[in-house]
């Protein structure tokens, strides 16, 4: 043994032995025990037959990857954190070993980064790609608080998955929404345009009125014949002069006037209701109810589309379906001590070994 061996053995005493002892020492006696909640869970979609013998029942089929995948990457984020936080109170449960646990539990002064990385300290996420399961391991320094813990991120991560199925929904309904609205508008204007006629005119119906209008004039055509024919019959038995003739030559005379002025009112210039003719009053009433009809087809066929659109859509409305229900740890699982104790006797050993090769290295050069 020469003094540079003594030396060595001193750096791994010093480096290696000593601060083993004392990471096992806290390990053992000042660490605090760590329990474990386990919970879990996968997206779902729910698809409905639009019509099956079955009578609407539906049927459970897996999500698609990337609905799995954003829920995973949501469970590790900062939002995550800053909601199960409000809810129930993160910090306090991270910090209740503090100070007494420096190392494992949380600096209550801490911000949200750091509230973070306890939360990634303190929760193991695994993912299965092929399946989509998710299973998630919630831990705190009582079985309580770890349940607590595994509930609330649960109800934070289906509240997600709820939310990005009515984002999706909504989107898949939303231009079907906005074809509906236009239709919804233009049915109401030409049904104003229409109201607003009838109130100008007075007329209800076009038709009606100009059958009501032919039914005059056939009657004033009627009463001309039989006037005519009387007229011709008092001509041949009475006397010249007679004044009964001239009375019968004005009746005439009025009902001819007469059904000149109906007439009139069907062609060009003549005054009928609102001060127009008939036939003017015909061609716009034909092309308001022309437009009525093709805006309650177009409103028609866009409430069956933007219907067929929300039954799509609420087919395949996602949840969060779990397959095993938050634990209530029995026994404390963390920190593994003797893993620890393990990892730090390597790793320092491991450091000594070569800072020792490098000695002898430069030594052996000289």
């Amino acid at each position: 043994m020469r003094p540079r061996h003594y030396g060595v053995l001193l750096t791994l005493l010093v480096f290696v032995l000593l601060p083993t002892l004392l990471a096992t020492a806290y390990l053992y006696i000042v660490a605090k025990d760590q329990y474990a909640s386990s919970v879990g869970f996968t997206v779902r979609r729910e698809e409905t037959p639009s019509a099956d013998f079955l009578g609407g029942l539906s049927r459970l089929a897996g999500s698609t990857t990337s609905d799995t995948d954003i829920l995973y990457d949501f469970v590790l984020s900062q939002e995550m954190v800053r909601l199960v936080d409000t809810k129930i109170d993160l910090r306090a449960i991270y910090s209740s070993a503090w100070p007494d646990d420096p190392v494992f539990a949380y600096d209550p002064s801490g911000t949200i980064e750091d509230l973070h990385k306890q939360w990634l300290g303190m929760m193991k996420v695994d993912y299965d790609g092929a399946s989509g399961l998710i299973s998630l391991e919630a831990r705190a320094f009582s079985p309580e608080k770890a349940l607590l813990v595994a509930n609330a991120a649960f109800e934070q991560a289906s509240t997600m998955i709820n939310a990005l199925s009515k984002d999706a929904q909504t989107d898949a309904t939303r231009y079907t929404q906005t074809d509906l609205e236009t239709a919804v508008a233009r049915l109401k204007t030409a049904r104003e345009a229409l109201t607003s006629f009838r109130m100008r005119t007075q007329i209800v119906d076009i038709k009606s009125d100009i059958q009501s209008q032919m039914g005059i004039l056939t009657r004033l055509e009627e009463q001309l014949a039989n006037t005519l024919i009387e007229n011709d019959i008092l001509r041949e038995s009475a006397r010249a002069g007679d004044p009964r003739i001239s009375q019968a030559d004005q009746r005439i005379r009025v009902i001819e006037a007469r059904i000149a002025s109906e007439r009139a009112k069907f062609g060009s210039g003549g005054i009928g209701p609102g001060g127009e003719d008939y036939a003017t009053l015909a061609a716009t009433y034909e092309g308001l109810t022309v437009d009525l009809e093709f805006a309650g087809v177009a409103y028609r066929s866009a409430q069956a589309a933007h219907d067929v659109a929300k039954t799509a859509a609420q087919r395949q409305s996602r949840y969060l379906a779990p397959h095993i229900r938050p634990t209530l740890a029995e026994r404390p699982l963390y920190p593994h001590r003797l893993v620890y104790t393990a990892m730090t006797l390597f790793f320092l050993l491991a450091f000594w070994g070569i800072c020792i090769l490098i000695y002898y290295s430069i030594r052996d050069r000289r």
